[in-house]
C-alpha cells in the first residue's frame, strides 16, 4: 500500500475549495430521530460545538482517510471496509482516533486496568451489532454513552481505552472478529469463577493431612485368592460404572453443546489491546470490555484483527489471520505488518523518547533518528472532539444499569446489587443449579454490606440442609462463623480471640457439646460434654434444667505446663458424672511412653464438709510412673478429691454459661433476621445522601415541634387545660372555672410583679440611706478617694431608684389594661364564649 502523504499535494487544492464553501455555510448535520429515540434524548438537546462541526484539521483528516480507504479497497478488495469515520450523535463524521479522550480520573478504583475494565463492563449494558457481521455506522462520545448506559462493543472499547490512556497505559482499540459467545456476552456455557473458586477452597480445606508417624493398621489374616477374586469383581464393577458415567457425560455434553455458528469468523467485535512497556506491563494482552476480563493475545476466542487505533494514529493489519491471533506481531513501527493512516505521525514511543530527550538521557543516534522522522511527519492528529469524561462517585457506587445486574453461567446465576438497594444489605447472590434450565437449586450464597449485625456472607446448601453464616469483627457475641444443620440440629460456631473464656470454637448437637479454647491461663484447650439425648445445648431451655443428673460425661484436655513436673501436670481430666467417678491422666515425661493415671470415686454425700469425713483410701485408684518413696497421706488424697469436686462444680457452671450463650445467640439471630437495619455510612455517596435525607426529616420534625410549642405558648388556656381530664369537650362549669382561674392567676401575677418591683425599690432606697448615714458619721475622717467613691455610689443608687420607681409607675398603669385585655380575650375565646354568655 502506498503511503498517504504522497497524495496530499493533489488534495490540497480540492480541500481549499471545500474550505471556502465551508466558510459560507457551516458544516452541521442534525442527529437522526431514530438514534435520539433509541437513547431517550430530545432533538433539541445541546451539544458542544466540537461535536456539531468539524475544524479545518478534522476536515483535512477526513479527506486523508477517504483517500486511504480508496487505496485500501483497491489493494484488498476482498477485505471488509475499515471503520475510519463513523458519524457521532450529531450526525457528523469523526475520525475514530479523535473519539478517544484520554481521561485521568480522581477515583482510586480507576487507577489500574482491572478497576477500569470492571467498571466499564458493569456500568454499561450491551447492544449487539445488527447485523452482527457489519461495522457500526455510529460511534458515540463517551459522555453520552455514560449517560445512556447502553453501548455497542465499539462504544465499550472507546470508553475503556480512554480511561486506560488517561492512566498512562499503552492501550489501543481493536476492530476484528470473535466467537459468538464473546460477541453476544453469552456466558451460559462458562463456569462461574466465583463458584469454581469456592469449590477449590472447600476441596483444599477437606484435603486430609497424612501423618507419616501414624500407627499402621494390623494386617488382615485373609485368603489372598479371595482377595484377588474380590478385586477382579470390584474392578469389573468399576469399569461398568465408568463406562456408564462416560456415556452419561457424553450425552450431557451433546446436550450442552451449542449448534455450530454459521457466522463463525464473520462476527464483528471490538476489544482493547494493551502493549507492554508502560505502567510496568510485562507482556501484551487483550481486555474484553464486555466482561472486563484479561485474555492472552493468542486466545482462540479472538479470530482475527482488521485494525487498531489509539489517540495518535490508526493502524491496519496486513498479517495473515487464518490461525486467529496466535501468530500476530504487535510491532506497530514495522511497516511489513502494520500500515498506518498517518505515516510519520506521533506515537506513544515517540512521546516517551521526547520525555527522555528533555531529561538529557537520549543519545546522539536517537536525536538524529528523530530529526529524520520529523522531516517525514506531515500531519498531526487533531485534538479530540469529545468533552472531558466525568465519572461521578454515584456512578461507581450504583455500578450497574438500574443498580442491579443478573448474569447466567453454566448451572449458576449471579445477581449483583448496588449498596443500599436491597433493604437487607444484599449486594451479591450466587445460585448454583443441578440442570441447565435453572430449575433445581443446589446452593445459594449471598454477600452483604453495611448491616448492623455484621453479617458478611450466608450460604445455604439445599441438598445437605446446611446454612453457613460468616460475620465481620464487631458482632455482639464475637462470632465469626456459624454453621447449622437443620435436619440433625447441629451447630458450629467460631469466635474471635476476644470472646469470654477464650473459646474459639463450639460444636453443639443433641446430647453433645465440644468447645476449643486458646490462650487460657489454666492451659485448657478442649472440652467435650456428653449428656442425655434430650439435652439440646443450643436450645432455648432454662438454665436450671441443666444439672449433673442430665450430664453423663465431660472430657477436658490441657496443654503442658512446664512449670510443673509431668507427674503433677494433668493432660486429660474425665468427669464421669453418671458413675460419680473422676479420672486424671498426666502428661508424659520426655523419656517415657506411659503417663500416670488416677481415678477418684466421689462419696454419696455431696456437701464438702461431710465429704472430708467420708473419704476412704479405697476410693483412690491409679497408676503412677516412678512412684515417690513416700506415698500420699490420706489428708493429701482428701484434699485432691475435694479440689476435684470444686472443679467439677465450677465446670458445670461454665457449661451452663455456654448453654445460655448459645441460646441467647440463637434468639438474637432470629430477632436480627426479622429486623435488619443498615446504618448510614458517610464514606459512600448513597449512605451520605440517605443520612442527609434523614437529617432533613429530623430537622423538619423539630421545626414542627417548635411551631407547635410556639402556638401552645400563645394559648392562654394551655396551662389550665392540662389539669382537666378531657380538654376536648368543656362543660359550662369547667368553662366558668377556667375563666375565673385565669383571671385570678393573671391578677396574682401582676400583684407579684408589682411587689417585686417595690421590693427592689425599697432595697435600693435603704442602701442609699445607709450610705448617706455612713458618710455623715465619718465626715471628719474621710479621705478624698473615699469621697469620690461615695459620690459615685450615690449617683448609681439614685439612678437605680429612679429606674425602679419609673418601672413601678409604668407597671401600675399597664396592669389594669393587661387585666382588661385578658378578660376580653377570655370572653371571646371560642372554647369559653358559648358558656360565659349563658
Amino acid at each position: 500500500m502506498e503511503s498517504v502523504p504522497g497524495s496530499l499535494g493533489e488534495e490540497q487544492e480540492v480541500r481549499k475549495e471545500e474550505e471556502e464553501d465551508d466558510e459560507e455555510e457551516p458544516r452541521h448535520v442534525s442527529a437522526p430521530e431514530e438514534l435520539l429515540l433509541k437513547l431517550n434524548l430530545s432533538p433539541d438537546q445541546l451539544y458542544p460545538e466540537s461535536s456539531r462541526t468539524n475544524s479545518p484539521d478534522e476536515s483535512r483528516l477526513l479527506d486523508i482517510t477517504d483517500n486511504f480507504q480508496r487505496q485500501y479497497s483497491n489493494l484488498y478488495p476482498n477485505r471488509t471496509p475499515l471503520l475510519l469515520c463513523p458519524t457521532n450523535e450529531c450526525g457528523v463524521k469523526k475520525f475514530v482516533s479523535t473519539t478517544l479522550r484520554p481521561t485521568a480520573t480522581e477515583h482510586p478504583e480507576l487507577f489500574s486496568w482491572p478497576g477500569c475494565a470492571s467498571f466499564v463492563a458493569d456500568f454499561l449494558s450491551l447492544e449487539p451489532l445488527e447485523p452482527p457481521v457489519n461495522l457500526p455506522s455510529f460511534l458515540l462520545s463517551s459522555g453520552l454513552v455514560l449517560q445512556s448506559q447502553r453501548a455497542t462493543c465499539f462504544d465499550f472499547s472507546t470508553l475503556l481505552c480512554s480511561l486506560l490512556l488517561g492512566a498512562n497505559y499503552d492501550a489501543y482499540c481493536v476492530s476484528g472478529y470473535a466467537v459468538r459467545e464473546m460477541c453476544l456476552l453469552d456466558r451460559s456455557r462458562l463456569h462461574c469463577p466465583l463458584l469454581d473458586a469456592q469449590v477449590k477452597s472447600e476441596s483444599h480445606e477437606q484435603e486430609p493431612q497424612q501423618n507419616k508417624y501414624s500407627v499402621k493398621p494390623p494386617k488382615e489374616l485373609k485368603s489372598q485368592f479371595l482377595i484377588r477374586q474380590e478385586e477382579k469383581k470390584k474392578k469389573k464393577q468399576q469399569q461398568d460404572e465408568e463406562a456408564a458415567l462416560l456415556q452419561k457425560q457424553k450425552l450431557q455434553e451433546e446436550r450442552e453443546q451449542q449448534p455450530a455458528d454459521p457466522l463463525h469468523g464473520l462476527r464483528v467485535h471490538c476489544w482493547v489491546l494493551v502493549l507492554s512497556g508502560s505502567r510496568g506491563v510485562p507482556e501484551n494482552f487483550f481486555i474484553d470490555p464486555l466482561t472486563g476480563s484479561r485474555h492472552a493475545t493468542d486466545d482462540d476466542q479472538f479470530l482475527g484483527v482488521e485494525s487498531i487505533w489509539n489517540n495518535f494514529n490508526y493502524y491496519v493489519n496486513i498479517q495473515d489471520c487464518r490461525n486467529g491471533c496466535a501468530d500476530m506481531v504487535y510491532d506497530l513501527e514495522d511497516l511489513k505488518t502494520w500500515e498506518p493512516v498517518l505515516y510519520g505521525g506521533t506515537s506513544k514511543k515517540q512521546l516517551m523518547r521526547d520525555v527522555l530527550k528533555k531529561t538529557k538521557i537520549t543519545s546522539k543516534v536517537i536525536e538524529d533518528q528523530e530529526e529524520e522522522e520529523e522531516e517525514l511527519r506531515v500531519f498531526e492528529m487533531p485534538r479530540s472532539w469529545v468533552s472531558y469524561i466525568n465519572i461521578p462517585r454515584e456512578a461507581l457506587e450504583s455500578r450497574w444499569p438500574g443498580q442491579q445486574k443478573v448474569t447466567y453461567y453454566k448451572r449458576a446465576k449471579l445477581e449483583q446489587f448496588a449498596p443500599y438497594v436491597q433493604s437487607d444489605g444484599l449486594v451479591q447472590r450466587l445460585t448454583a443449579y443441578q440442570d441447565l434450565d435453572y430449575t433445581h437449586e443446589v446452593s445459594v450464597k449471598e454477600w452483604y454490606q453495611h448491616r448492623d449485625d455484621h453479617l458478611e456472607e450466608m450460604e445455604v446448601n439445599k441438598l445437605d440442609n446446611v446454612t453457613t453464616e460468616r460475620f465481620t469483627s464487631g458482632q455482639a457475641f464475637q462470632i465469626l462463623f456459624h454453621r447449622t444443620r437443620s435436619d440433625e440440629d447441629e451447630r458450629e460456631m467460631l469466635f474471635s480471640s476476644g470472646q469470654r473464656d477464650d473459646v474459639v470454637r463450639r460444636l453443639v448437637s443433641p446430647g453433645e457439646m465440644t468447645e476449643t479454647f486458646e490462650g487460657r491461663s489454666d492451659f485448657l484447650f478442649y472440652r467435650h460434654v456428653v449428656g442425655q439425648r434430650a439435652v439440646h445445648f443450643s436450645g432455648p431451655y432454662p438454665v436450671n434444667q441443666l444439672n449433673t443428673r442430665r450430664l453423663e460425661k465431660v472430657v477436658e484436655r490441657f496443654h503442658r505446663n512446664r512449670s510443673k513436673p509431668a507427674n503433677e501436670d494433668v493432660a486429660e481430666r474425665v468427669f464421669r458424672l453418671a458413675d460419680r467417678r473422676i479420672e486424671l491422666t498426666y502428661h508424659l515425661e520426655d523419656d517415657r511412653t506411659i503417663g500416670s493415671k488416677r481415678s477418684f470415686i466421689k462419696p454419696e454425700k455431696t456437701t464438702i464438709a461431710k465429704t472430708a469425713e467420708n473419704l476412704r483410701a479405697q476410693q483412690l485408684f491409679g497408676y503412677q510412673v516412678d512412684p515417690p518413696e513416700k506415698l500420699f497421706h490420706s489428708q493429701t488424697q482428701n484434699k485432691m478429691t475435694l479440689d476435684l469436686i470444686k472443679e467439677e462444680e465450677k465446670m458445670v457452671l461454665q457449661i451452663k454459661t455456654s448453654w445460655v450463650e448459645a441460646s441467647n445467640f440463637l434468639a438474637s439471630r432470629a430477632e436480627e433476621r426479622r429486623h435488619v437495619r443498615l446504618p448510614f455510612s458517610p464514606w459512600t455517596t448513597s449512605g451520605a445522601s440517605m443520612a442527609h435525607s434523614h437529617r432533613q426529616e429530623i430537622e423538619r420534625q423539630a421545626q414542627e415541634d417548635q411551631s407547635w410549642l410556639q402556638e401552645r405558648k400563645k394559648d392562654i388556656l394551655a396551662p389550665l387545660l392540662i389539669r382537666l381530664d378531657n380538654a376536648e369537650t368543656l362543660s359550662a362549669k369547667d368553662a366558668k372555672q377556667l375563666y375565673h382561674d385565669c383571671l385570678s392567676e393573671c391578677k396574682q401575677r401582676l400583684v407579684e410583679k408589682a411587689n417585686l418591683i417595690q421590693k427592689h425599690y425599697d432595697k435600693e432606697t435603704q442602701a442609699l440611706q445607709r450610705k448617706q448615714q455612713w458618710y455623715q458619721e465619718n465626715l471628719q475622717t474621710i479621705t478624698p478617694q473615699e469621697e469620690d467613691e461615695y459620690q459615685d455610689d450615690c449617683s448609681v443608687k439614685t439612678l437605680q431608684i429612679r429606674v425602679a420607681k419609673k418601672h413601678l409607675n409604668m407597671h401600675m398603669e399597664a396592669a389594669p389594661l393587661e387585666y382588661q385585655n385578658l378578660d376580653w380575650r377570655l370572653k371571646n375565646d371560642p372554647r369559653l364564649a358559648p358558656h360565659l354568655l349563658k
